[in-house]
C-alpha cells in the first residue's frame, strides 16, 4: 500500500511539473524533494509512472521546469558525493536522481536545441561556488564516476564502515576497489548483490548520456564527436584506469553456469547478469569512439582515448588468457546442451560479446595472435557459425551477421587459423544442417552454404567476403567430406549459370573466388581431398560451359531473356536468382550421391533431391572438346564400340559378371591406361565399408569395372576413390605393389589422378 501511494505522490508531482504555466520556484524544496526522497522499487516504476509523451510535454510546453528539474537532480548527485552517500537516505535520493535522468535524458536529445544545454554552466546560485564554471554535463559525469567506487553503495569498504567513518570520495584511491579480479587487479572482492545493482543503474544512465550520437543526423562521413564519451575517457577522468579494469573484469569472470546445478536461474535472481550485459554495452561504446579514424596495425592507439590506449596495452600471456577464457565460455553458453530441457541459464548478450571481440582483435593484434596459435580459436568459430546460421533469416539481426563475417574475414587472414580447421568436428550443435562427418572446415562450409541459399535479400552484400574467408582458408584444408565438396560444386553451378553470370557487372568475382578455391586446394592439398577432386569430375560440365561461355550480344541478350521475368523484377537479386535455380539445376544434375551415398537427414525447411531427368546422365568425357588438357593426353575411356559392348553386357548379365570375374566383356577394356589404373588402389575393407548398396531406381546403374595389373595376367578389382558410391561385388583382393614397383610409379600417380577418376566416373555411366 506504501508503495502505491508513493507512486501516486511522484506521478501527481511530474504532472504538476508538466501542466504549470509559470515556472516552479527552484528554492521550493519541499516540492521538488517529491521527485527523490520517496523510495520506489526499482528504475521500472519510474518509467511506468512517467510517460514518455508528458516527457515531451515538458519539455515542449515548460522547459524551465524541466531545466530546473535536471540542475536539482545533478545538485543531489554531487552533494551525495560530497557526503559520501554515508546514510541509507543518500543512497536513495542518489538512485532517484540517477533512474530520473536514465529516464528524461534522452527525449532532451530528441531536440537539437537541449543538446547544448548540458554543456552550460551550473546557475550562480549553486553552493559550491568552484563548480560555477563547470559544465553541467563534466559534473554529472564526475559524480557518478566517484558513486561508482563509493564504499558501501558501490564497493565494498575495505576499511570500517558507518556513518562516521566512511571516506572521503574525492581522496579515494579507485584502484583499490576494482570491482573483480583479473587483468591488472589480483583480489577477488566480496560480492553484494545489491552493489552490483547500484552499479547498473549508474552505467546505464552513462549510457544514456553517452547515445547523444544516435540523435545527431550525420553530415558526410566526418565522425561527428561526442563531448560526453572524450570526457569520460579523457585523462580529467581521475578514474579511467580503474573503470576500465572494473568493467573488463567483469565481464571476462562472469559464470552464468556457477555450480550447475540444474534450474539455478529460476530459484535465485541473479544480480550479475544486469551489471555485466551494461558494463559490456559500455565498454564497446567507448571503444567505438575512435577520433583517430583509423585502426591500422602501423597507427599509434588513440591517446585521447584512453580506453583504447589501455586494450592496446595489455600483454601479459595471462591476461590474454584469463580474456580469452572469458569470450569462450560466455559465447558457448547458448550452446549449452542437457539431458533436463532448460535446466542451465542462456545469455542474450552475444551480440555486444562479438563486439567486444572485434574491438579487442582490432586494437591489440597481440591478442588476436594469441587467439590463433590456440586451440580456443575453434572455441569462438563454432559459436560464430552457430549465431550466423541462426540469424541468417532474421533481418533484424542483419547487424550479427556481418560482425560474425567480419570477425571470421579477420581470423582467416592468418595461417594459424586455416591449419587449426583441420581438427574433427565432433560436437553436436542444435543448428538445422545436414549431418556430416569432417572437419571445422566442413562445419564452415556448410554454414556459408546455408547462408547463401537461405537467408534474406540483405545479406546479399556478404557473399564476397564469405568466399574470400574460403579462399583465405582453402590452401590449408587437408580433407573435404563429400558433403562439403558437394556445397562448394552447387556454389559454381549456381554463380556460374549464364543469366546469373551476366545480369550484374561483379557476379563474376563470385565465380573468380570458387576458381581460386579449387586451384588452391588442387594445388597445395591434393592428396587428401578425393572427395572435391571426384565431385569436380561429376561436375565437369559446368566447368566446361565455364569455358564455353558465349560472350557474343547476341548470345547474352538470349541468356538474359530466357530469365527476363526474374531480371526485370527489381526486388530479385543474387539469392532470389539462386533460390529459384536451385531446383533446376537438382535436376539438371548428374549426381546421383545425394540419393545414395548421402543418405542423411535434409535440412529443416529443405525439399528432396528431384530425379534427374531423362536423358542427362548420358553426358561422356570422351565426347567433350579439349579433354585433353585435363587427362594429361591419356586414353582412359573405351571406344564407343567397348562402350557399347559393355553396355550390352550389363544389361544382359549382371548376375553372370559377379560370378565370372574373368568375363569376356571386361577383357575387352584392357589398355595401357587401365594398367595404371592398380596404382591408386585403396583399402578393400574400408571401400566396401563406406559404400552404400544402390537401389533399382538409382540414377546411375552401378557396377563392377575389370582391370588388369601390368605385372600378372591376373584379374583385379579396379582402382577407385573411397568416396564414389560404387557397389562393391563379389571380386578378389587387389595386389599390392612392392616398394620398388611403388617407387617407379609415384612420380606419374598425382598426373593421372584425374585419368584415373575420369576412366572411374566413365566406367560406371
Amino acid at each position: 500500500m506504501g508503495n502505491a501511494d508513493t507512486k501516486l505522490h511522484f506521478r501527481k508531482a511530474f504532472v504538476e511539473l508538466s501542466t504549470k504555466t509559470k515556472p516552479v520556484d527552484p528554492n521550493d524544496e519541499e516540492f521538488w524533494d517529491q521527485f527523490w526522497s520517496d523510495s520506489l522499487a526499482n528504475a521500472q516504476d519510474i518509467f511506468t509512472v512517467i510517460p514518455s509523451i508528458e516527457i515531451r510535454q515538458l519539455r515542449d510546453e515548460s522547459p524551465n521546469n524541466l531545466a530546473t528539474l535536471c540542475y536539482k537532480s545533478v545538485e543531489k548527485l554531487v552533494k551525495a558525493v560530497d557526503t559520501s552517500c554515508r546514510t541509507h537516505q543518500d543512497q536513495l535520493v542518489a538512485l532517484n536522481c540517477i533512474r530520473l535522468l536514465t529516464r528524461i535524458i534522452p527525449y532532451m536529445f530528441e531536440d537539437p536545441d537541449w543538446r547544448t544545454f548540458f554543456w552550460s554552466s551550473l546557475p550562480s546560485g549553486q553552493p559550491h561556488e568552484d563548480d560555477d564554471t563547470l559544465p553541467l554535463a563534466k559534473a554529472l559525469v564526475s559524480a557518478l564516476c566517484d558513486l561508482l567506487f563509493c564504499p558501501d553503495f558501490t564497493v565494498s569498504a575495505n576499511k570500517k564502515s558507518g556513518p562516521d567513518k566512511a571516506e572521503d570520495l574525492a581522496s579515494v584511491d579507485s584502484c583499490e576497489y576494482i570491482w573483480e579480479a583479473g587483468v591488472g587487479f589480483a583480489t577477488s572482492p566480496s560480492h553484494n548483490p545489491q552493489h552490483d545493482f547500484n552499479r547498473a543503474e549508474i552505467l546505464k544512465l552513462l549510457l544514456a548520456c553517452f547515445s547523444e550520437t544516435i540523435y545527431v543526423t550525420p553530415v558526410g562521413d566526418a565522425l561527428v564527436a561526442n563531448k560526453w564519451i572524450e570526457y569520460f575517457s579523457s585523462g580529467e577522468n581521475r578514474h579511467t584506469l580503474p573503470l576500465f579494469t572494473s568493467l573488463l573484469n567483469v565481464v571476462c569472470s562472469y559464470d552464468p553456469v556457477g555450480f550447475g546445478v540444474p534450474y539455478n536461474h529460476l530459484l535465485f535472481n541473479d544480480s550479475r547478469e544486469p551489471l555485466v550485459e551494461a558494463a559490456l554495452q559500455v565498454l564497446i561504446v567507448v571503444l567505438d569512439h575512435d577520433t583517430n579514424n583509423s585502426c591500422e596495425e602501423d597507427t599509434a592507439p588513440n591517446m585521447d582515448n584512453l580506453f583504447i590506449n589501455y586494450i592496446s596495452r595489455i600483454h601479459r600471456e595471462e591476461d590474454f588468457a584469463f580474456i580469452l577464457k572469458g569470450f569462450t565460455k560466455l559465447l558457448n553458453n547458448p550452446l549449452t546442451q542437457t539431458y533436463l530441457p532448460n535446466s542451465t541459464k542462456k545469455i542474450q548478450f552475444h551480440q555486444e560479446l562479438l563486439v567486444f571481440f572485434w574491438k579487442m582483435c582490432d586494437y591489440n593484434k597481440k591478442f588476436l595472435y594469441f587467439v590463433l596459435k590456440t586451440s580456443d580459436v575453434l572455441d569462438i568459430l563454432v559459436p560464430i557459425l552457430y549465431h550466423l546460421n541462426d540469424s541468417r533469416a532474421d533481418q533484424s539481426r542483419v547487424g550479427l551477421m556481418h560482425i560474425g563475417v567480419f570477425i571470421l574475414l579477420l581470423l582467416s587472414g592468418e595461417r594459424n587459423f586455416g591449419v587449426r580447421l583441420n581438427k574433427p568436428y565432433t560436437v553436436s550443435l542444435p543448428m538445422d544442417i545436414p549431418v556430416f562427418s569432417g572437419t571445422h572446415a566442413d562445419l564452415l562450409i556448410i554454414v556459408f552454404h546455408k547462408i547463401i541459399t537461405t537467408g534474406h535479400q540483405r545479406l546479399q552484400p556478404l557473399f564476397d567476403c564469405l568466399l574470400t574467408i574460403l579462399v583465405n582458408v582453402s590452401p590449408y584444408l587437408k580433407t573435404l567430406s563429400m558433403v562439403s565438396s558437394t556445397k562448394i560444386l552447387h556454389f559454381l553451378e549456381a554463380f556460374s549459370t549464364p543469366w546469373f553470370l551476366l545480369s550484374s557487372p561483379n557476379n563474376h568475382h563470385l565465380v573468380f573466388f570458387l576458381l581460386e578455391i579449387f586451384n588452391n586446394i588442387i594445388q597445395y592439398q591434393f592428396d587428401g581431398n578425393s572427395n572435391l577432386v571426384y565431385t569436380i569430375i561429376r561436375k565437369r560440365h559446368v566447368f566446361h560451359g565455364l569455358a564455353n561461355l558465349a560472350t557474343d550480344p547476341g548470345s547474352i541478350n538470349r541468356s538474359l531473356m530466357r530469365k527476363s521475368p526474374l531480371i526485370k523484377k527489381p526486388s530479385k537479386g543474387k539469392l532470389d536468382l539462386i533460390k529459384e535455380t536451385v531446383p533446376k539445376e537438382r535436376k539438371r544434375s548428374s549426381d546421383s550421391m545425394t540419393s545414395s551415398s548421402l543418405d542423411s537427414p535434409s535440412m529443416e525447411g529443405s525439399r528432396p533431391a528431384l530425379p534427374a531427368e531423362p536423358g542427362t546422365l548420358k553426358v561422356s568425357l570422351a565426347s567433350i572438346p579439349r579433354i585433353d588438357k585435363m587427362t594429361e593426353k591419356e586414353s582412359a575411356h573405351p571406344s564407343p564400340q567397348q562402350l557399347s559392348q559393355l553396355t550390352q553386357t550389363i544389361a544382359n548379365g549382371i548376375s553372370l559378371m559377379s560370378h565370372d570375374e574373368a568375363a569376356a566383356p571386361a577383357s575387352k577394356l584392357h589398355s595401357p591406361a587401365k594398367e595404371e589404373m592398380v596404382e591408386g588402389s585403396g583399402n578393400d575393407d574400408e571401400d566396401r565399408a563406406a559404400t552404400p548398396t544402390p537401389s533399382a531406381t538409382d540414377s546411375y546403374e552401378t557396377h563392377q569395372g575389370e582391370g588388369y595389373t601390368s605385372a600378372s595376367a591376373t584379374p583385379t578389382k579396379l582402382s577407385r576413390s573411397q568416396s564414389m558410391p560404387i557397389k562393391e561385388l563379389n571380386s578378389p583382393k587387389s595386389k599390392t605393389l612392392s616398394p620398388k614397383e611403388k617407387g617407379s610409379t609415384s612420380g606419374i600417380q598425382l598426373q593421372r589422378s584425374f585419368s584415373v577418376l575420369s576412366a572411374g566416373v566413365i566406367m560406371y555411366e
